[in-house]
């Protein structure tokens, strides 16, 4: 999450085509591909493009800065929410989409793409919500207004914090942080110093709501035992949208069914097809403007059941061979 004001973007790096590359690259070595994880790629990506399709629906940078002031004065929740898929500039959002490519993957691989989707929207409300409290916490307790209470920022990072904390609770592992080896688990806390150390127009508080969101997040998750209530609602708005997609492919594959047919040959019910009848006697399908089968003789009135028992008996025991010659000298 970066912090500052900006109103013009930066000129193209060209890292975009190497993020794009990336991200080809890993779902394409994927057996499964986690589809969450790309919407949210794909979404932040555009915002930042902001194409000319989408350019009079998507609201400007500086209407949508996470600005605690702004948004308790205004009670504006667009900057409360759509803060975090802005970016101010490209490396800003590679950076940002190249974590988030790695811990997506990881998580929605594990936890299925309809948990992980609840988990982005409880983090991203949790991570803001901290935030805002933080920051006024330091106004109200501390008259400490600025930089906290005043800045400006944007960013996906606040909740790739809150992943990372997610993703390493149960690990038992080290790992690398900017070239500092500690436990997983505390990776989190690490980069947190680290970068405000060596970049310090970042949010402070933006990356500490994050940590706390995760770990808000793992002790709710803990202490409940019941379903989750936001996984139970994006499953049903999952099932509603694809019920559509559902009953097209149902209707045609029973428009498929009914133009191959699935009758038994040999069977005793009348099958009627367009302008044909079958006869009982022998199974072979007549043209309509027959009275007689061509085949074994049978009359096509008997189809109702009132032939004879001796017709029908003597039809039947007729040999392959019987059928074929009388059909050859029928039409002889």
């Amino acid at each position: 999450m970066d912090s500052g004001r900006w109103r013009r973007r930066a000129v193209s790096r060209g890292m975009l085509p190497l993020l794009a590359l990336h991200a080809v690259n890993e779902y394409y070595r994927l057996p499964w591909k986690p589809p969450v994880t790309a919407g949210l790629l794909a979404s932040n990506t555009l915002i930042y493009l902001r194409p000319s399709f989408l350019d009079s629906l998507l609201p400007f940078v500086d209407e949508v800065w996470f600005n605690p002031h702004l948004i308790l004065k205004n009670k504006d929740m667009k900057r409360f929410f759509l803060s975090v898929f802005y970016h101010v500039d490209e490396s800003h959002l590679v950076y940002n989409m190249m974590s988030l490519l790695w811990k997506g993957i990881q998580l929605e691989t594990s936890m299925g793409s309809t948990e992980f989707a609840s988990m982005v929207v409880a983090l991203l409300g949790l991570s803001q919500g901290i935030s805002l409290l933080l920051a006024k916490s330091l106004l109200v307790f501390f008259d400490y207004g600025r930089p906290y209470y005043s800045e400006y920022a944007v960013g996906f990072s606040g909740l790739l914090f809150a992943m990372k904390v997610i993703l390493n609770s149960h690990s038992e592992n080290f790992t690398n942080v900017h070239g500092l080896i500690v436990p997983a688990r505390y990776a989190a806390w690490a980069e947190l110093i680290l970068i405000q150390m060596f970049v310090p127009r970042v949010s402070f508080l933006g990356h500490l709501g994050g940590i706390l969101a995760g770990i808000l997040y793992l002790k709710l998750k803990g202490s409940y035992s019941g379903p989750n209530p936001l996984t139970t609602i994006i499953r049903e708005l999952t099932s509603l949208l694809r019920w559509p997609v559902r009953f097209i492919r149902n209707t045609f594959r029973l428009r498929r069914r009914r133009i191959l047919g699935q009758g038994t040959v040999g069977g005793g019910e009348r099958r009627s097809l367009s302008g044909t009848w079958r006869c009982q006697a022998c199974t072979y399908d007549n043209s309509d403007w027959l009275s007689n089968c061509e085949m074994c003789g049978t009359s096509q009135s008997s189809e109702s059941g009132g032939f004879s028992r001796q017709v029908s008996r003597r039809s039947r025991d007729l040999s392959l061979e019987e059928l074929r010659r009388r059909r050859v000298e029928r039409f002889g």
